[in-house]
């Protein structure tokens, strides 16, 4: 099986959007990671990541997203996720990141709440 990572960007007004699709894992997640540390170094403070098309994620991918979270909550920031598969949403589960990330049900509901969540 093939490791493919997707990353693709939008800006919805002021907010960049991250898209991650196919399978984020130890190979892949450096593509992601550099991505969302590029908007950071950059001075966006908002953002969320849309992981409709994501099928699977490792430690590795949690491991990015959480190192995101945490420098963009440092500088006053946030990262929201939004649109997680029910298989994505059981490692959050289990992991515990539930309870780290604010996680919504679609780009919408994510780009609308108060970034102070």
């Amino acid at each position: 099986m093939s490791t493919i990572l997707q990353v693709a960007e939008e800006r919805r007004g002021d907010i960049p959007v991250v898209f991650l699709k196919g399978r984020m894992d130890a190979t892949t997640s450096p593509d992601a990671e550099a991505h969302i540390n590029r908007l950071i170094d950059g001075g966006d403070r908002q953002l969320v990541v849309d992981l409709s098309g994501l099928e699977y994620i490792s430690s590795a991918g949690l491991r990015v997203l959480l190192s995101g979270l945490k420098r963009l909550k440092s500088s006053g920031g946030m990262l929201k996720l939004t649109a997680l598969a029910p298989e994505i949403q059981k490692v959050f589960d289990i992991a515990g990141f539930n309870r780290l990330f604010p996680i919504y049900r679609n780009l919408d509901e994510a780009l609308g709440a108060d970034p102070a969540r």
